[in-house]
């Protein structure tokens, strides 16, 4: 005997409404009326016996029945979204326009995209590493990987990791300043600073307690990947993320003084939170979270 199915578009308005966080906004995504909307919700809990959502002045909060219902059907919804893909020769290329900051993508987005082609063949990623990525979030770009202290309120963002922010520098300058700072020392050398992270410096010399400290000349990269090659080089002492020099793996650079500087920045993945009803986006952005990159 055939299972009876719950009303799909009950269903798909239900999930809208949880994954926008706004009625209003998924009634525009539908193209529904907010009584149409509240219409097909009510025909859901019908369904269920359950009353999923209260109401006070044209806003929908989640009951509890509300969130364990979303929490047990979601993930099947979305099993059958892909079992549905997987089989149907009729659908083509998904699309992401991803906007990356380059050395997020060589040290920790490529080497993993490999798992995420397996798990959805179809999804193809254009990746964007130019200027200004968060200003074209939603217009040229339908998510973007990037360097923040705080998130735009009016963004769906997740935050991917905390760093500590570490001077480094070349094996012979890091033999030359020895083991604890010397502001007459470090007043000798160039520091090089990447444009996704002007506070790092300020927040190592605050840590270090050299709040006056200048040194002989700053130097500005967008490139985190051209910055450690320049420190490896000899050109300068870096102020970069824990994590890139961890994965960098140069035996060329080392860490300067071993103090725990919390850095102002991580990396966000931010799209609209519409856009997360856009199927590339909501793929991407639900192996990303998983993945732990």
């Amino acid at each position: 005997m055939t299972r009876r199915l719950p009303p799909l578009r009950a269903l798909e308005a239900f999930l809208r409404v949880v994954r926008l966080g706004s009625a209003r906004a998924a009634a525009a995504e539908l193209n529904l009326s907010p009584s149409a909307l509240s219409r097909r919700i009510g025909t859901l809990e019908e369904f269920v016996g359950k009353k999923l959502f209260t109401r006070a002045h044209q806003a929908m909060q989640l009951t509890d029945d509300g969130k364990m219902f979303f929490d047990a059907v979601a993930p099947h919804i979305e099993a059958l979204a892909s079992a549905v893909e997987n089989q149907s020769d009729n659908l083509g290329v998904m699309r992401l326009h991803l906007g990356v900051l380059p050395l997020f993508g060589g040290q920790r987005l490529f080497p993993r995209l490999a798992e995420l082609r397996k798990l959805h063949p179809r999804l193809h990623i254009d990746i964007d590493t130019g200027p200004h990525l968060l200003d074209r979030v939603g217009d040229t770009l339908d998510a973007a990987i990037v360097l923040l202290e705080e998130p735009d309120p009016s963004l769906h963002a997740v935050r991917l990791d905390h760093n500590r922010v570490y001077a480094i520098a070349s094996e012979d300058i890091a033999a030359e300043l020895g083991g604890k700072p010397d502001a007459e020392k470090l007043s000798r050398h160039t520091f090089l600073i990447h444009n996704e992270l002007p506070d790092s410096f300020k927040a190592w010399r605050d840590a270090l307690g050299l709040k006056n400290f200048e040194p002989a000349a700053v130097d500005h990269y967008d490139s985190g990947q051209l910055l450690l090659e320049a420190a490896a080089q000899g050109l300068g002492i870096a102020i970069m993320h824990d994590d890139h020099f961890k994965r960098s793996g140069d035996r060329r650079l080392a860490r300067l003084f071993d103090v725990d500087v919390e850095s102002p920045y991580s990396y966000w993945f931010v799209c609209r939170p519409r856009d997360l009803e856009q199927r590339p986006v909501r793929l991407f952005h639900d192996w990303l979270v998983g993945a732990g990159l």
